[in-house]
């Protein structure tokens, strides 16, 4: 089973899960600001649940490619789409500043809650 760690917490879940809905379902704070009510609700078309993974996830698909290929977000950042992003092994997940979260100063760590 794998582990995902998020905002200070250890969470285990399914192999496969849904990261988004991993952190939404513990409580974690995965939009900034008004994002919390203006997002696409997981459909990866906004770009607003943009997070930093280090681990075991699905390879990136089309919708998450390309929303963070449009500004705000920068292509060649090492972000991905928590609504596109399925969790297969141990993750250490970070959020950061800004609307889309694609600022630099982190919102949360693995091992920090906001």
């Amino acid at each position: 089973m794998p582990t995902v760690f998020a905002a200070g917490q250890t969470i285990e879940c399914d192999r496969g899960a849904n990261l988004r809905r991993v952190l939404l379902r513990q409580g974690i704070a995965l939009y900034n600001g008004k994002a919390s009510l203006i997002n696409c609700r997981g459909i990866g078309s906004c770009g607003t649940c943009a997070v930093a993974v280090e681990g075991e996830v699905s390879d990136a698909n089309w919708r998450d490619r390309t929303r963070r290929s449009l500004p705000p977000h920068q292509g060649q950042r090492s972000l991905r789409l928590a609504c596109q992003t399925q969790v297969l092994g141990d993750v250490r997940v970070t959020k950061f500043d800004s609307f889309w979260g694609q600022g630099t100063t982190p919102v949360w760590t693995p091992d920090c809650q906001p």
